[in-house]
């Protein structure tokens, strides 16, 4: 993975590009050249905080002279009303900054939002949340943060750092056993240190799992709740477990009291609902 600062870099670059192109023409018409001015990030809802580095990173590099105060931090739980940041300099600067600032915080602070709820009711049940690849293109980094914000977990961030057999690659690699010894195999032959985890869709091929080994964690894709419990308790703290498969914040206690470690939830990231928030001028 690119260092964070990289990426950060990269995408206020492209994003900007995208928003500015030949310049914000109507702030350029309105708004008298080298005039200054002051705004406020004020929240409209509650729920928990995200992307204050992010959007200082975005005031710094559209204008270095902005100064930007901030008044409450990542992972702090927000309501309606609260002022986040307060930014002063070029009114121009503020307003070229504002849109990518707004999109980028509104976004985080959903996923850490939905996350934190979810982390809350698994509180005392030993399951964690991890969140998935399932992430927007080129934001899975920020994505990510945010769920960390929110207090889950980070599963794999890409193809690279984990080894990760679903049934399709045990489909093709024709069988559980095959799909495993290939993957140690490769490892060994790659000098590469990785985790790899298997899916499993039953009983059946679970039992495979269990009798082949070379295992770190099973994903227990799709099972109700009995068969979920007939599953940890083969395993047996074996293994890392972690349930997945279109599982929905309602039901995510249910799952936990299965006994597994983690569930995975690409809901934490495809189809969260941003936080309200808005950057007001201070006349």
């Amino acid at each position: 993975m690119k260092e964070y600062e990289e990426l950060l870099d990269q995408f206020i670059t492209n994003a900007l590009l995208e928003d500015i192109g030949t310049g914000d023409h109507t702030s350029l018409s309105t708004i008298p050249s080298g005039k200054q001015g002051s705004a406020r990030l004020i929240i409209k809802e509650e729920g928990v905080l995200a992307g204050i580095e992010v959007a200082l990173a975005i005031f710094r590099r559209v204008d270095s002279e902005l100064s930007v105060s901030v008044h409450i931090g990542d992972g702090a739980k927000v309501s309606y009303g609260d002022i986040a940041l307060t930014v002063s300099g070029s009114i121009y600067s503020i307003l070229v900054a504002e849109r990518l600032v707004l999109n980028t915080m509104q976004r985080m602070s959903g996923i850490a939002s939905t996350t934190s709820r979810i982390v809350s009711k698994l509180e005392g049940t030993g399951t964690r949340v991890l969140d998935t690849r399932k992430t927007t293109p080129n934001l899975r980094f920020l994505e990510k943060k945010a769920v960390a914000i929110g207090g889950g977990v980070n599963h794999r961030f890409g193809l690279y750092d984990m080894i990760l057999i679903k049934d399709n690659h045990v489909d093709y690699a024709g069988g559980i056993k095959n799909a495993l010894e290939a993957a140690r195999e490769y490892l060994k032959t790659k000098s590469l240190s990785l985790e790899i985890e298997i899916e499993v869709r039953n009983i059946a091929e679970l039992e495979e799992v269990i009798e082949a080994g070379g295992a770190d964690r099973i994903l227990l894709d799709n099972f109700d709740y009995d068969t979920l419990k007939t599953a940890v308790k083969m395993i047996d703290g074996r293994y890392a477990t972690e349930a997945s498969g279109g599982i929905v914040e309602d039901d995510i206690i249910r799952y936990a009291e299965c006994g597994v470690d983690y569930i995975s939830m690409g809901a934490l990231t495809h189809s969260v609902k941003s936080l309200d928030m808005s950057l007001k001028a201070i006349r």
